[in-house]
């Protein structure tokens, strides 16, 4: 141990002390080193796991630009080589057609020249005939002159020799000729060079998908900032077939693709075409979406009520005349957040008791949804929280009507410990639209709810609603 002399005398007591405080010092050194060489280390696997992402988002953004490069190499090939083909095959087609013409006109028109032709050729015969035995008349003997001038000259009465066969003039038979339009060429040059496109990016692309209880909702946009749409086409698949299938073709920019089944992944794609063109545009990148939500089903085995196979569709039928009743879902699947639709595709007679709408339970022996528990819109437009009529009403329900509801969680309030007969109270913010209008009203229940049933009540037959 090291000494230290103070004023003559030799301590060691203070120099412990200084080696402690000095140790301390670097120990805590070291813990704050190695808290921020973990830190760091942590900090460098974060990195390097997202650049390992980013470097695979590069090889999937290389493989698609390579592998729709030869796709659409491909597909260009076979397109030139199919219309080549075609065309070849057209203007074969047309030059045999024609050349058919031409041989039809030569024989039509050869086959009078040719009888003509016998027949002179029959008069040039007779005339050589009848010249030979004038000359040989004229040659023979005096004693059998007489006799064989005699026999030529009726003969040569009978031959007629001052009628002639008419021969057409030139101008009187066919001339053959071809008659063909050089600007062919030109027109085909020039739609051939304005013939198909290659683009980078296709006009329109999928921007959202949106889980739906037996669906997804498809939303795309325009891309292409010169391209100006006429109709869109969206096709999807499930994510292990090869066919893809028509959902929708019109002027929306959004789809409701419905039974679908859940935790199933599909792809989804959508093209365009172009004002005043006929053929569409190319398909967008597919992109894949999937549902987890239950579809919506009506409850079956209700009296005065037909459901379709799918139980997505009610028709109110005339087997319970006395009364409609409320027909309810099979099970509560509307959650606050998502939007309930119901479309009315058949409309029977109207009456103050018919509604649709959503409710806490599925409460038995109710001859309407207009009561307590339940929020709901009459066939006239009224809308009824709770059983009482609100005032602000929206248009009537008519065939192709759709209802949509909207609901949001807002609050839950607690007991009131003043008053503690008081019961908590769970405030939801619902939107009911119809047509071009809606309706934002506060609902108040009695508990929380995680889940609500969807119902609706027709009195009269006729009444045909789906629900998605």
């Amino acid at each position: 141990m090291a000494a230290v002399k103070v004023e003559g005398k030799v301590t060691t007591r203070t120099n412990y002390k200084l080696s402690r405080r000095s140790a301390g010092r670097m120990s805590v050194e070291a813990e704050v080193l190695l808290q921020e060489a973990k830190e760091s280390i942590e900090a460098a696997q974060n990195y390097r796991s997202e650049l390992q992402q980013r470097l695979q988002g590069l090889s999937q953004a290389r493989k698609q630009v390579r592998g729709s490069s030869t796709h659409t190499r491909e597909t260009l090939r076979r397109h030139f080589q199919e219309l080549q083909t075609a065309l070849n095959r057209l203007l074969t087609d047309r030059l045999n057609s024609l050349l058919q013409e031409v041989d039809a006109i030569e024989q039509d028109s050869v086959s009078p020249l040719d009888d003509c032709q016998k027949l002179i050729e029959h008069g040039v015969s007779i005339a050589d005939e009848l010249l030979r035995e004038g000359e040989a008349a004229i040659r023979c003997g005096i004693s059998d002159k007489e006799d064989k001038l005699c026999s030529f000259a009726k003969k040569a009465l009978n031959i007629q020799l001052d009628s002639l066969p008419e021969v057409p003039a030139l101008v009187d038979v066919p001339c053959v000729s071809a008659q063909l339009d050089d600007s062919l060429l030109h027109v085909m040059r020039e739609r051939v060079l304005r013939h198909g496109s290659v683009s980078a990016h296709p006009p329109v692309q999928i921007e959202e998908l949106v889980e739906r209880p037996g669906g997804v909702l498809v939303r795309w946009c325009k891309v292409d900032e010169d391209f100006n749409p006429q109709d869109y086409r969206l096709q999807y698949r499930r994510s292990n077939g090869t066919q893809y299938e028509d959902a929708y073709v019109g002027k929306e920019c959004e789809f409701l693709v419905l039974h679908l089944d859940p935790h199933t992944d599909y792809l989804f794609r959508v093209c365009a075409r172009g004002e005043g063109r006929t053929e569409w545009s190319p398909w967008s990148v597919p992109q894949t979406g999937y549902t987890t939500l239950t579809p919506h089903e009506w409850c079956p085995g209700v009296d005065g009520y037909i459901l379709s196979s799918r139980k997505n569709i009610a028709m109110r039928s005339d087997s319970n005349s006395g009364g409609g009743g409320v027909l309810y879902s099979s099970s509560p699947t509307y959650y606050c957040g998502q939007t309930l639709t119901f479309k009315i595709s058949a409309a029977g007679q109207m009456h103050k008791l018919d509604s649709v709408g959503v409710c806490v339970d599925n409460c038995e022996g109710s001859e309407s949804l207009q009561r307590d528990q339940a929020v709901c819109i009459s066939t006239n437009g009224a809308v009824f929280v709770n059983g009482k009529e609100m005032t602000n009403q929206l248009p009537a329900i008519s065939v192709g009507s759709s209802v949509t509801f909207d609901m949001e969680a807002v609050s839950l309030f607690p007991v009131n410990n003043n008053n503690p007969s008081d019961s908590a109270s769970f405030k939801l913010r619902v939107t009911i639209g119809s047509g071009n209008r809606e309706v934002v009203f506060y609902w108040l229940l009695e508990q929380v709810v995680d889940s609500l049933f969807f119902g609706c009540s027709f009195v009269h037959p006729g009444w045909k609603v789906l629900v998605f």
